[in-house]
């Protein structure tokens, strides 16, 4: 599908943003159409079918989050790109854990946005299943063999740091919360520093560099992200 053929609700409260993101994307090939308020943005949602939306959390009237809770709870399933101040981490936190794809926080940069958009299509228009074999750069997941390799060698990881490193692989490219996360291998553990010491060991594991890593990034405040490297 190329920009053309795809459609982007943009649904934000603030003139100068919409007229941003509408001539920016635009730019690019992308269709938009704008909404002020979760009002007009439901009626949007149904007349233009969008591919895609750029949310707003603040909102006047209904925020947001509820917009975006409806959304789910109608089972909606199209992707939602948040858009939200740099400070406001627990909203950001609260929107994914409702279901949002991804974020961008303002001001952002139209790079850095096209970059979440196409990341957030990309697990839309995929093909059901997994791949057997993630690669990205010198890192190898065999999903099926659950083999793990670096540079063509073999990386030993422990039950966790496997389990850890699977699920976001098969979010590749998406951000996941520490809850996420936590919920996902360990079931009812709540305890944040546990799992940066297991994600620690796992980049000490699969990066060249720990503390400045390339695969495994931290999401200040919100959680963790598999980047997709060239």
């Amino acid at each position: 599908m190329t920009n053309s053929n795809v459609r982007i609700l943009v649904v934000d409260d603030e003139p100068p943003i919409r007229k941003l993101l509408r001539v920016g994307l635009g730019s690019q090939g992308y269709a938009i159409s704008e909404a002020p308020n979760a009002g007009v943005a439901i009626e949007l949602m149904v007349a233009d079918k969008p591919d895609l939306v750029l949310l707003d959390l603040g909102l006047p009237g209904m925020s947001g989050h509820e917009l975006l809770r409806k959304w789910r709870d109608d089972g909606l399933a199209i992707p939602v790109v948040i858009l939200s101040s740099r400070t406001d981490e627990a909203g950001i936190v609260n929107a994914l854990e409702l279901g949002a794809d991804d974020y961008v926080t303002k001001p952002f940069g139209m790079n850095e946005l096209v970059a979440r958009i196409r990341v957030a299509l990309r697990h839309k228009f995929q093909q059901q299943g997994e791949k057997p074999i993630f690669q990205t750069g010198d890192l190898s997941v065999d999903l099926v063999k659950r083999i793990v390799k670096v540079e063509g060698k073999d990386v030993k990881l422990s039950p966790k740091e496997y389990d850890i490193l699977r699920i976001l692989v098969q979010h590749a490219g998406k951000v996941l919360t520490h809850h996420f996360l936590l919920k996902q291998v360990w079931g009812d553990s709540t305890d944040v520093q546990y799992l940066r010491v297991y994600v620690r060991q796992l980049r000490q594991k699969i990066e060249k560099t720990p503390d400045q890593p390339r695969y495994i990034t931290t999401e200040t405040g919100v959680g963790y992200r598999l980047r997709e490297v060239e």
